[in-house]
């Protein structure tokens, strides 16, 4: 009796199978083009925001509204995109009352979607008495997939 609901038991873990593609979760290669914080105090008007950009346009009036306060984009690896091959990809975190904070970003991908997974780094210890505002900017290669932020 033991053995057969054994192989009972066998026979149903097996049969039981995921035909999910999103089980298969890849990377996705991102280029840094800026990682730090804004020092405005809010001045520039950059509300805690995930932007997906995907031409000049847009990119072109972030750089101008994020230098604003402090020329920040002179930081910046690059500020020339391709769009026909590159998407942008911009954190803003909220205005911190202190230094030291940062955000960090994980790119994943399933056969649906493109997965943005951003962390908030919390300093340890002693930190600035600077109000800041960090934000991350990367840019990846172009998808057919939808862009969501977790």
């Amino acid at each position: 009796m033991k053995n057969v609901l054994i192989i009972l038991l066998s026979i149903l873990v097996l049969s039981c199978s995921s035909d999910d593609d999103n089980s298969e979760i890849m990377n996705i290669e991102s280029t840094l083009i800026a990682k730090d914080n804004l020092y405005g105090n809010g001045a520039e008007g950059i509300t805690k925001q995930n932007l997906i950009i995907s031409n000049q346009t847009i990119w072109n009036d972030l750089i101008v509204q994020m230098n604003s306060v402090n020329n920040v984009s002179e930081n910046f690896t690059e500020t020339d995109i391709d769009f026909s091959e590159y998407t942008i990809i911009a954190i803003f975190d909220e205005i911190k009352g202190d230094g030291g904070h940062s955000l960090k970003l994980n790119i994943l991908s399933n056969s649906e979607n493109i997965i943005v997974k951003i962390t908030d780094v919390v300093p340890e210890g002693n930190t600035t008495t600077v109000i800041t505002q960090p934000f991350h900017i990367v840019k990846i290669s172009n998808f057919d997939l939808p862009i969501i932020f977790e």
